[in-house]
């Protein structure tokens, strides 16, 4: 199966998870780290709201723009770059507002190398190889969020509350990645007419007005999933709450990563064989059984089983939802396609998350929980009855 992985897949997938090791070895000190320098619950959340909010929004202009130009490469390294940077500069800065600036480059980096990123692995693919694309560039993704906190865990371990030192050490895998980005090559198929025409910043809401009907329809779909499925920091909310440990938490979050890279490639072989719609529509099923066993269970041993099988949910559904939307796109509009996806998926998020909040706030976990597994279910009967079709090149 791995002879359908070309050389530019593997050096993307290689620079995908230097980032992740770079960016997970700090996702579970963030909080701690920024509480030790004086911020509260409150600005923590504003910091990454704003940040996450910005970067969303430059997902869908910037994949409009590497379309128009006909250019992917340029894309990838300068966003990798600015997330790179921003890994030791977080150390440096400790005032609130260079934070949040700081914060900001490093989700804009993002920002700009999602839709050229994803265009990139999409031209390296025919419709039918999709899934395995896809697949193992979420598996070596995921490899490196689960390589990245084993890390962190193990750093801080020997070097209890040196979190200034963990920053500097994360430039590293961060510099490795943008130094692989620069073996990437202009691929001739991405190769197209530079457009003149102006490019709105709010693109990931535009562009649905032009774009095929199948992709609305996935893209209406995947959007009200995602209002309602909120961070997964509500999941390890819900493990501390059943009396786990700080190490046993995130332990568990490196066992979800784990499941989920090496699930990633072979649900995406099963997915060019079966179809990317019934491999998703799995996913979601999965996704219901996590959530609804979350409302209801509170041993340690169940929680475990749920959180493999969230792994798998992750395998089945986010490398495949955007092999799904390219093939539902012309070629000339796969970034900005998967970009203004990516926008208005990270505005939902940011919306699911805090609805979660609230109603768990009023109502408890396990109201939360059921509310998200019962629109899941909702959602897969959606695209049980969704009727879809191919997209003209």
């Amino acid at each position: 199966m791995l002879k359908y992985i070309s050389k530019t897949v593997w050096i993307l997938s290689l620079v995908s998870l230097f980032t992740d090791v770079a960016s997970e070895m700090l996702y579970p000190v963030m909080p701690i780290y920024l509480k030790s320098i004086g911020f509260s619950i409150v600005l923590i959340g504003v910091l990454e709201g704003l940040a996450e909010a910005a970067a969303g929004l430059s997902k869908g202009y910037f994949g409009k723009l590497s379309d128009s130009m006909g250019r992917r490469v340029p894309f990838v390294q300068i966003g990798y770059a600015l997330s790179g940077i921003s890994k030791p500069l977080m150390a440096f800065f400790i005032h609130p507002v260079w934070v949040f600036f700081v914060r900001t480059i490093d989700r804009l980096g993002k920002g700009i190398r999602t839709g050229a990123r994803d265009a990139l692995l999409s031209d390296e693919a025919t419709p039918e190889t999709k899934g395995k694309i896809f697949g193992f560039h979420r598996a070596m993704d995921t490899l490196g969020a689960a390589i990245g906190p084993t890390l962190a865990l193990l750093f801080l371990w020997l070097y209890p509350g040196q979190y200034t030192l963990l920053f500097y050490i994360a430039f590293i895998p961060g510099m490795l990645a943008l130094i692989s980005s620069f073996l990437l090559k202009e691929s001739v198929k991405s190769k197209s007419t530079t457009s003149k025409k102006p490019h709105s910043f709010f693109t990931s809401f535009t562009y649905l007005k032009s774009a095929p009907s199948t992709y609305k329809k996935i893209v209406t779909g995947l959007l009200f999933f995602t209002l309602f499925n909120s961070s997964d920091v509500f999941l390890l909310l819900q493990l501390k709450q059943a009396g786990l440990t700080d190490t046993n938490i995130i332990g568990t979050y490196i066992f979800y990563n784990l499941v989920y890279a090496i699930l990633a490639f072979p649900l995406g072989v099963l997915a060019d064989k079966l179809g990317l719609r019934q491999v998703f529509i799995m996913g979601l099923g999965l996704f219901a059984i996590v959530y609804f066993g979350f409302a209801f269970s509170s041993h340690w041993l169940i929680f475990l089983v749920l959180m493999f099988v969230y792994g798998a949910y992750s395998a089945a559904t986010e490398g495949i939802a955007k092999a799904w939307l390219s093939n539902a796109v012309p070629k000339s509009e796969t970034a900005t396609a998967i970009g203004s996806y990516a926008g208005l998926q990270s505005l939902c998020t940011l919306l699911a998350s805090s609805m979660a909040g609230i109603i768990w706030y009023r109502f408890g976990s396990t109201t939360t929980f059921m509310i998200t597994g019962i629109t899941s279910v909702i959602c897969l009967m959606y695209f049980m009855f969704l009727k879809t079709e191919k997209a003209k090149s």
